[in-house]
C-alpha cells in the first residue's frame, strides 16, 4: 500500500510528518510512502532512516498552500502543492491514500476540485472520531461546511455509517441527528427538516441525540451541520484540558492528594490517552472519490503516523465503495 503524506503540512513540518513516515513504515512493513514537499528541507531529516529508506518516494512539492490565504485559490494556482500532486496522484491510483497536517480549506478544495467526489454526494464533510468512555463515536460534519441543507445531512450518515463499518468493524452502527431536544417536533428548521428523510435513509437512524448524551454512548454516528460540529469538537477539546488540569491541580494540593495522586497515576494516564487526539490520527474527509486524512494541525510525529495507519484502516475497510453503494441506494429509494 502507499500513501501520499504532505511533508510541508502543519504546525511542526517537515520534522513531525518525516518522522511520522517513519514510524509508520517501521510499523507496518507492507506500507510504501511518497514523501512531498521541499526536497532540500525533507533530505536531511531522512539520515537515520535508512532501515526504510528504500520504501520512501520523494516528490519535489516546493510550493505551500497556507492558511493565510485562499484555499481554492491556492489548489488553483499552486499546482506544484503536495496538496494538488497528492489528489491528482490518488485520483489516478497511483497512490491510494493522502494524509496532510496542512491548511483544512486547501484539502477540503483539493479533494473536490482535483481528486473529485463520489457521484451523488453534494459535500463532502470532515469526520473525527472522539472517545465516548466506551470507545469512539464520529461526529460528522465538524466545519466543511457551517451552512448545510437536510439532503447534505442524510448524506452524511451514510458517509459515516460507511466509515464505522469499512474502518471500526461495526455490523450495524447507530446513526443519529444533534439537536436541541429528542423530540422529532424540535429542533431548528434544517434538523426537522432532517429528521424525517433520515428516518427513511438506508443506515440505523436512532432519532435525535441532545448534547448532554453526545458523549454517553447514545450514538455511533452523530450527524450535524459543520457549524455545530465545529463548537462541539472544540468545546470538547477544551474540557478535556481543562478537566486534567484541574484534577492535577487539586492532587497536588496536599499530602493526601499527592499519595492519592500516585496510585491512580495509571488510571489518569489511560485516561489521557484515551482523550488524546493523536492516539486517533485525524479527521477522514468523506465524500470525495479516494480515502483522504486530515491530520491535527498541532500534529507530532506520533499523530501522523497514527493518521497515516487510519489512512490505511480506510483503503482496507473500502470505505469509498460503501459510501458509493449507500449513494446508489439512497437514489433508487428517492426515485
Amino acid at each position: 500500500m502507499r500513501i501520499f503524506l504532505d511533508a510541508m503540512g502543519g504546525d511542526n513540518a517537515p520534522q513531525a510528518p518525516v518522522e511520522g513516515a517513519i514510524e509508520a513504515l517501521r510499523r507496518f512493513p507492507n506500507l510504501e510512502i511518497s514523501l512531498a514537499g521541499k526536497l532540500d528541507a525533507i533530505t536531511p531529516l531522512l539520515a537515520d532512516a535508512e532501515d526504510v529508506r528504500s520504501r520512501i518516494t520523494l516528490v519535489d512539492a516546493p510550493e505551500v498552500i497556507t492558511n493565510d490565504e485562499s484555499p481554492v485559490m491556492g489548489v488553483r494556482t499552486k499546482k506544484q502543492s503536495a496538496t494538488v500532486i497528492g489528489m491528482l496522484q490518488l485520483r489516478d491510483q497511483q497512490v491510494d491514500g493522502f494524509v496532510s497536517a496542512g491548511s483544512t480549506g486547501a484539502v477540503l478544495a483539493g479533494g473536490m476540485f482535483r481528486l473529485g467526489r463520489i457521484p451523488g454526494v453534494e459535500r463532502p464533510a470532515l469526520a473525527p472520531l472522539l472517545p465516548n468512555g466506551k470507545g469512539h463515536f464520529l461526529l460528522i460534519d465538524c466545519g466543511a461546511n457551517v451552512d448545510c441543507q437536510s439532503d447534505w445531512l442524510v448524506q452524511f450518515g451514510i458517509m459515516g455509517n460507511a466509515y464505522m463499518k469499512g474502518v471500526m468493524g461495526m455490523q450495524e452502527p447507530r446513526v443519529g441527528l444533534i439537536n436541541i431536544g429528542a423530540e422529532s417536533e424540535k429542533g431548528n428548521k434544517l434538523v426537522k427538516e432532517t429528521y424525517p428523510k433520515m428516518e427513511n435513509a438506508p443506515y440505523h437512524f436512532i432519532g435525535n441525540v441532545e448534547a448532554r448524551d453526545i458523549t454517553g454512548d447514545a450514538a455511533d454516528v452523530l450527524v450535524c451541520d459543520g457549524f455545530s460540529g465545529n463548537l462541539i469538537l472544540k468545546f470538547m477539546e477544551g474540557v478535556a484540558g481543562t478537566l486534567m488540569g484541574m484534577i492535577k491541580k487539586e492532587m497536588m494540593a496536599d499530602t493526601r492528594g499527592k499519595v492519592a495522586g500516585v496510585i491512580a497515576k495509571p488510571a489518569f494516564r489511560r485516561v489521557k490517552k484515551a482523550m488524546d487526539y493523536t492516539e486517533v490520527g485525524g479527521a477522514p474527509l468523506l465524500g470525495v472519490n479516494g480515502a483522504v486524512t486530515k491530520a491535527h494541525g498541532s500534529s507530532n510525529g506520533h499523530a501522523i503516523a497514527c493518521a497515516i495507519a487510519q489512512c490505511m484502516k480506510m483503503v482496507d475497510g473500502h470505505v469509498v465503495d460503501i459510501i458509493r453503494d449507500g449513494m446508489e441506494k439512497l437514489a433508487a429509494e428517492e426515485a
